[in-house]
């Protein structure tokens, strides 16, 4: 089956981030969310992506212009009727995520490949809302995703060898690098990656170091482009935390249970750079040590 159209069901950064890495691999791309600000405000990050990519001569002006006509905008599921392959690059959460896939089913065509870009949710439980199961897969790309080179392959407990062949085709077109993952909690790198940052978090409540200090000694200890609270801000609080509670419910294991400071700040809205305020403070337009909080 040749892929020439994808759908990508989400434009916030990621999506965008994905958008523009297919456009730019000579997919026709599908650009696609629920309102048309939200469409456009991707729209306007791949532009200024791009804008950036001219300026440093990674690219022509010509170039651009290609990659941005390869998109299409799109604010109706009914776009996607004639998609080959359609990613879904919402937020993490099973019934947003169930009720995207059960109306796509019966408007995309037999044969249209059905993905998700879950960094925790099993894909095995997604695919079984879809009357197309052999037909769906886990393709986690990582953010940013024009500059991250890893794509996780994620199988599904009846994912066919083609639909992996064929998404691992995709990932290579889009200069990806892929590696076959089991569908368990968290898959690989996040459950790794979780397993650190919580471990990082008890040595906070142990005072064995501030926040600052743990970031620089992991970054420069461990050759990190940024430390665990870092991450955590820029990934968001709330999708940590929804990670951190996939984990915790999958491996019914105390050593996942969401750390509660983090938890709390979730709660109250601090969901890191996204909202100004997480386990540091960017307010003034620059990252700072917290002083209205004692972790």
């Amino acid at each position: 089956m040749e892929i020439t159209r994808i759908m990508i069901i989400g434009a916030g950064a990621m999506g965008a981030g994905i958008a523009q890495v297919a456009a730019q691999a000579g997919y026709r791309v599908i650009l696609n969310d629920v309102a048309e600000a939200f469409v456009q405000k991707g729209m306007a990050a791949i532009s200024g992506t791009l804008d950036k990519q001219v300026h440093k001569e990674k690219i022509s002006s010509d170039d651009r212009k290609i990659i941005l006509d390869r998109i299409i905008p799109s604010t109706k599921l009914e776009d996607g009727k004639d998609a080959d392959f359609v990613l879904e690059v919402i937020f993490e959460d099973f019934e947003a995520k169930k009720s995207i896939f059960e109306t796509l089913d019966t408007l995309c065509k037999p044969q249209a490949i059905f993905a998700s870009n879950t960094s925790s949710i099993p894909i095995t439980r997604l695919a079984a809302t879809t009357k197309r199961p052999e037909q769906f897969i886990g393709m986690h790309f990582f953010n940013p995703a024009p500059v991250m080179k890893l794509v996780e392959i994620i199988r599904g407990i009846k994912t066919s060898e083609e639909t992996i062949a064929i998404t691992e085709q995709i990932a290579a077109r889009m200069d990806k690098t892929s590696v076959r993952v089991k569908d368990v909690p968290g898959f690989l790198v996040n459950r790794i990656n979780n397993a650190m940052r919580n471990e990082a978090k008890n040595c906070l409540l142990e005072g064995v170091a501030t926040i600052e200090d743990i970031d620089t000694a992991l970054k420069l200890g461990l050759r990190l482009p940024m430390g665990p609270f870092e991450l955590e801000d820029f990934v968001g609080l709330d999708v940590a935390l929804n990670v951190s509670k996939t984990l915790y419910d999958g491996y019914k294991d105390v050593k996942w249970r969401p750390n509660r400071t983090m938890e709390q700040l979730a709660i109250s809205g601090d969901l890191g750079r996204k909202t100004g305020k997480g386990w540091y403070d960017y307010t003034s337009g620059e990252k700072k040590p917290r002083t209205d909080i004692e972790f």
